[in-house]
């Protein structure tokens, strides 16, 4: 079951924790963005193990592929659709990767 999540609390989260919280939010958020697009092999698991093995290069793919299926969950829900995956590539060369996540848990929130 997908769930809102608040991007407020969610932050605060991440920072309080040293950023732990904030691989639960990455895992959590990739899965429910697979079920939302309908692509049951877009998993958290699997795209955070690839970020590590890659040193963080990954996360560029992930970013980009995260902002296609947030477009797609949108399209296939009728709504206006908001591809930002040229964005959250850019948020994440610059090491703005929270604002990512934040941008897609909005997406995802307005999704659910």
């Amino acid at each position: 079951m997908i769930s809102q999540r608040s991007v407020a609390f969610s932050i605060i989260l991440s920072l309080i924790t040293c950023g732990i919280y904030g691989i639960f939010w990455f895992i959590a958020l990739t899965n429910d963005v697979g079920k939302l697009s309908g692509d049951y092999t877009f998993t958290g698991g699997k795209h955070f193990l690839l970020t590590l093995i890659t040193c963080g290069i990954w996360s560029l793919v992930w970013a980009y592929q995260i902002g296609k299926h947030v477009a797609e969950a949108q399209r296939q829900r009728g709504q206006l659709v908001s591809d930002n995956s040229a964005l959250y590539v850019i948020l994440t060369i610059f090491s703005f990767g929270i604002v990512t996540y934040a941008l897609v848990q909005s997406d995802v929130n307005k999704l659910v």
